[in-house]
């Protein structure tokens, strides 16, 4: 998979209880900035349609918090213009996600990293989506 970080490129960085956005200002490399997004709280992921009896009342609150980010980037793709969409996740939660995702912000994936980022600097994550981009060139 190529991995591009397009001025403008949303930036997903989550895991199963965290999410934050971001979005990279550069005309040209990275530079990002956090964004307002759509924070679900504890309260939301809790109430979805039940899952199998032997998922863990834990893996059903990571399943739901995947499915509010998933449905607030299909909103956020079509109340802007973003273009491009970075995923930044665990393998496990990023897993899950691409399940989820619909298929008009799949098409705007334009690079994913299977790291858990969450409690990263902006400094670390930008460090993280230049090494991406160099090993994708």
């Amino acid at each position: 998979m190529t991995f591009s970080v397009p001025q403008n490129a949303l930036i997903v960085v989550a895991d199963g209880e965290h999410v934050a956005y971001y979005k990279n200002t550069a005309s040209s490399g990275i530079k990002i900035e956090k964004v307002d997004g759509h924070q679900p709280s504890k309260q939301d992921y809790r109430a979805s349609p039940p899952m199998p009896s032997e998922t863990s009342p834990h893996e059903q609150q990571e399943a739901n918090f995947g499915r509010h980010i998933a449905d607030a980037l299909y909103q956020w793709i079509h109340d802007s213009e973003i273009k491009a969409v970075i995923l930044i996740a665990d393998p496990q939660t990023l897993g899950q996600l691409r399940t989820m995702l619909h298929k008009e912000v799949t098409h705007k994936i334009t690079g994913e990293l299977h790291k858990n980022l969450t409690k990263a600097s902006i400094a670390d994550i930008e460090a993280s989506l230049n090494n991406a981009q160099l090993k994708a060139a």
